[in-house]
């Protein structure tokens, strides 16, 4: 999914990986990122999923800038910088988790190790 790192404000430094959408960011105790720095709004923004990308709901008259630009619904890009009030996030794409291959890998040892055994045996029927 996705990752939000706060590169400003009072949680600077913190990392949040995002797997359910809508995500709701501000001030109050009932959003998924809790942000208690100036200029932050209640319910100051979501973060949205939808066919086109990721992209954000400001409330109205919340100021947001994305890349310190002004914000005009635009889809969010990897890398993207996002003010709200006094705090900065970064957009990034979260790592990929990885299903443990274990299982599947000592499967096809198995296997060839049986096929083997099986053309050795077929070959020592043949000689003999």
């Amino acid at each position: 999914m996705i990752q939000l790192n706060v590169l400003s404000g009072k949680k600077a430094g913190s990392q949040l990986v995002v797997r359910r959408f809508p995500f709701r960011v501000g001030r109050d105790a009932g959003n998924d990122l809790q942000l208690d720095d100036g200029g932050v709004w209640d319910r100051h923004l979501t973060l949205e999923f939808q066919s086109g990308g990721f992209n954000l709901a400001v409330a109205p008259d919340a100021l947001v800038t994305v890349n310190d630009g002004p914000f005009q619904n635009q889809i969010l890009r990897n890398g993207d910088i996002i003010t709200i009030g006094s705090a900065k996030l970064q957009f990034w794409l979260a790592a990929a988790r990885q299903n443990s291959l274990r299982w599947r890998e000592l499967f096809v040892w198995m296997l060839a190790a049986a096929v083997t055994a099986a053309q050795i045996v077929l070959i020592y029927r043949l000689l003999h």
